[in-house]
Formats: C-alpha cells, structure tokens, sequence
C-alpha cells in the first residue's frame, strides 16, 4: 500500500501548562492516497507509536526501522488494504505524542538551547497537547477536515478530545475501550507505576542519560508489570496462566530473588510478567512512561464545562462507542455513561458492547470483532439512531448487537 513516513518539524510549541519549547518534532506514519476528504486519524495508546501498520516505502531498505523505532506494528489487523480502516479507501495518519520517545520531541530528547536531554524539564504534558499537536501535524500533512477520529484506551480519550477541541473538524468518532476519566482505582494503580519508577535508585531524579549512568530499568520494569495486570482480566490470567510453575525457580533479570524463593516454584504468571518487563525497558524512556499516564490521569472529559454532554454539545457528527466485558480498566458502564454523554447532547451515537474475556487488551487483539463494526460505522455511520431515545439502551440495536469471542490465546 501506499505508505510516508517522517518528522515533522512544528517550531515553537506552548503547552498548557503555560511552558515551552524552541522546537517540537513529530514523528507520523500515512497510509492510502489523500483524497481530499478520507482521512482517517488513529490515536494510539500509551505506549504505541505512528506505528499503527505495516509499511514499506518506496525508498526504503528492507531492514529499516519504522518511524521512531518501535518495530511492532501495533494494530495492522485493523489498519491496512482490505481491512477496517481500509487504506484502499482512507488515508490513515498517526501522529506520535508529545512526551513519548518514539520520534516526537519528549523528555530523553535534546534542548537545543542547552545540547543535553531535556530530562524532567521538559514541560508537564496533557491529552490536550496532543490533540493541539495532530491537528497542527495534519495541517502541515494538508489534510483538514477529518472523515473519523479513532482510538482505543488513552487514545480513545484522545479522541474524545477532537469532539471537545475542534468539533467542526470530525464528522466521526470511534473511541474504544476507553472513558471521560479514569476511576479511583487505575488512578491509584498508576500512582504506584509511578513510585516504582522514581524510587529506584538509577531515576537520579529524572538525569540519567549520560553515557556512565544506568536507566532505572527495575522501577520501569515493576511499572509495566502492574500495567500489565490492568490490561489483563481474571478469567484471561486464568485461562492462560493459572497456578501453573514455570519450571525455573527465579525470577528475570530485573529482580533478585528473596533467600526463601528456591523453595517455592516460579509461576507461569510470574515468568509472563518478567518477559513483558524486560522487551519493554529495552523499548521505552522511563520519564516517558511518568509524564504520559499523569496526561491520561490528568484527562477529564467535562473539565471546564458542567458535565460530559456540554464538553460534546459542540460536536454534530457521529459516535461509535465501544467496550469489552471482561475490560476493568475502562469498564462497559464507563462506556455507557460516555454513550450517555453523547445521547445528552443531541449526538448520534451507537454504544457496541464486545463479550470478551481478554481484558482491556482486547481492542488490539479481537480484530475479528473490532474490525466489522468499526468498518460499518466509518462506511455507514449509525444511521441517526439513538439520537433522542434515551430510555433505549443502544445494545438492544441489531446492527451493534453483542458479539462472542474465544478467551485469551497465544
């Protein structure tokens, strides 16, 4: 398919905390022809990158990197020829964030005012920064008003974020597995991510970039654990783990094991967590991880107005809304109260309820059943239902009835 891939140089950038800096680079990858009037743009989650499908460009050497240097393709079943965003048909763009380390100016990139890394000097970030900057990418890319804003998780909030900020610029929005505000609960389990970063020793309060110095690779390691934890559900941990030994009777490299553990066995569970950690602090800057989900507990879709359906009053297009049931991070009754917000304020929308056992991970994993309503609604719409009715509950609709799906897998 046809693909481009760069970064893009926006100059001075202010955030919303009022700070800024001299330069911000973005990093982005485009796929299909632009055609004046399809584009599509993918917001991805926490620690995704413009990576969002396979590629190759024309002059490119069949061992390069992708943009940033995440290698893995994080949604290619949804994205790509043929496929629920079908690049065919639309021209998909994925813009990096602000704040992350796969291409896009963040704290392990250099202040060209003082030739060192930015460190935790760089300016606090928030959802809205990243909606400021796509919209600023997607002018300098020529591209203006948007066929359909989607994402899923904190770039679902992302999305959410388009409706708010530049409502005239979307006629639609998929936000997926995703919520106006995080709980108590993921708020609390993030703190601890944090903490974990920042008390190990390597942190240096945030300095340790320097060619002697070690990243705090154990605090980063803990934090994607307990994430880890949140993405998955019981009935998926069960299935796929259970109580079942590893086999080893230690643990992985990040962590020394305790004088007792010879005794007792070395879990399935365990060595799944110890394997995600350690692929995961090769790939990511630790700051990044601190500065991006204070942005997703930071987000609050009714900030500045009454409540969830005046912060979408302005938006005149269409949503699809969509959840998992086994997802307690972003909880269907979330989603429902997100769909309510929609319904409130005159928007069409459409709230499509996946059974699944996978857990929160299930918008990148269930393509068989994420990819068919997405493809509708983006071709589609919702037809106008739901507008006004809002004693009827959108999951008795036949088009976005519930659908089934196998439990966790390889």
């Amino acid at each position: 398919m046809n693909a481009d891939a760069g970064v893009l140089d926006l100059g001075e950038f202010e955030f919303d905390c009022g700070e800024s800096i001299p330069q911000l680079d973005v990093a982005y990858e485009a796929y299909g022809e632009f055609d004046g009037d399809n584009a599509v743009l993918v917001c991805h989650a926490l620690t995704g990158s413009a990576h969002v499908a396979h590629r190759r460009l024309d002059d490119e050497p069949a061992d390069a990197q992708p943009t940033g240097g995440q290698a893995h393709a994080w949604w290619s079943d949804i994205v790509g020829p043929g496929k629920a965003i079908d690049t065919k048909e639309y021209y998909a763009v994925c813009v990096n964030i602000p704040g992350s380390c796969y291409g896009t100016t963040g704290p392990a990139s250099e202040n060209p005012e003082t030739g060192e890394p930015y460190g935790t000097e760089f300016p606090p970030v928030t959802v809205a920064d990243w909606t400021r900057v796509q919209r600023r990418a997607l002018d300098a890319l020529g591209v203006g008003r948007l066929h359909a804003v989607v994402g899923g998780s904190v770039g679902g909030m992302n999305v959410l974020d388009w409706a708010k900020r530049y409502p005239d610029d979307v006629r639609r929005l998929a936000p997926i597995a995703t919520a106006g505000r995080l709980d108590p609960q993921s708020l609390a389990l993030d703190a601890i991510a944090r903490r974990a970063i920042r008390a190990d020793p390597n942190w240096n309060g945030g300095y340790y970039y320097g060619e002697d110095q070690e990243p705090p690779s154990e605090g980063l390691a803990l934090a994607r654990q307990i994430g880890h934890v949140m993405y998955l559900s019981k009935a998926s941990m069960s299935q796929k783990f259970g109580r079942r030994a590893a086999g080893r009777d230690t643990g992985g490299e990040q962590f020394p094991a305790d004088a007792a553990a010879a005794f007792f066995p070395y879990r399935d569970v365990e060595s799944y967590l110890d394997y995600q950690a350690e692929k995961f602090v090769d790939r990511f800057d630790a700051n990044s991880y601190l500065y991006l989900t204070r942005a997703m507990d930071n987000y609050d879709l009714a900030a500045g107005y009454e409540n969830d359906a005046d912060a979408l009053a302005a938006f005149t297009g269409e949503a699809l809304v969509m959840s998992f049931t086994g997802d307690w991070h972003f909880t269907t009754e979330q989603a429902e109260s997100l769909a309510d917000g929609f319904r409130d304020a005159d928007v069409a929308v459409a709230h499509h309820v996946i059974e699944s056992d996978h857990g929160h991970d299930a918008f990148l994993v269930e393509p068989d059943n994420v990819g068919p309503p997405l493809a509708d609604f983006l071709s589609a719409g919702v037809d106008g239902k739901a507008v006004t009715d809002t004693d009827e509950d959108p999951r008795d609709d036949s088009d976005f009835a519930p659908v089934h799906t196998s439990l966790f897998s390889d």
